[in-house]
């Protein structure tokens, strides 16, 4: 990545990012964030571990050990861009998820991958997926894992299609490229997870 493409990637990461406000005022930060230790080499992340841009792969620092786990990833701003699961085995200098058998995601062109196979493309003609429409700037996709199905969500309406197989110590895995910057939503979702389904927690707190 070149150091204008680096810059135009901070730039539009940290939009909307108050420097000056008051160190007192400042939330405190989810301990569970986007993980600087397993991500691309071209990756950035910023907002606190929260978002992502430049160009590769990134996983969460929690893997979602309780039964029925849920997060979301909001779309700042457009680009080519994945979201789902991984294992820590996964190669996060790729660029899309699902492009070897450690990951398992949703991606931009609304495609559901896993180890270089297309497993499914969202059926625009299906009446139950009008309302999905296009993956756009603004739209935040919702993840439920069960252990034994992964799920995505648009805007709060399930994805008719889920994924099963999902083997290995899952963590959320964000892809991103051509501009692409992404929020991982991790509490205060936008929209209430599935019955049952919670945000993720340490393994400590399920004891």
């Amino acid at each position: 990545m070149s150091s204008v493409s680096v810059f135009c990637c901070l730039r539009g990461c940290l939009d909307g990012f108050n420097f000056n406000q008051p160190a007192q005022h400042i939330p405190k930060l989810n301990p569970i964030q986007l993980d600087t230790s397993f991500m691309g080499y071209e990756v950035v992340i910023v907002k606190g571990g929260q978002r992502v841009c430049g160009s590769g792969g990134v996983l969460g620092n929690a893997p979602l050990v309780q039964s029925k786990s849920y997060f979301e990833v909001k779309v700042q701003q457009g680009g080519s861009w994945s979201v789902g699961l991984a294992t820590r085995q996964t190669d996060l200098s790729l660029t899309v998820g699902g492009m070897d058998e450690f990951s398992w995601a949703l991606c931009s062109d609304q495609i559901f991958r896993h180890n270089k196979q297309e497993l499914h493309k969202i059926n625009m003609s299906n009446e139950a997926q009008e309302s999905i429409q296009n993956l756009l700037e603004g739209d935040v996709i919702g993840v439920a894992f069960d252990h034994i199905q992964l799920k995505f969500f648009v805007n709060g309406k399930e994805i008719d299609y889920s994924i099963s197989n999902v083997k290995g110590t899952m963590y959320p895995a964000l892809y991103v490229d051509d501009g692409a910057i992404l929020d991982i939503i991790l509490d205060n979702f936008n929209h209430s997870p599935p019955s049952g389904f919670d945000k993720i927690m340490l393994e400590q707190s399920l004891l």
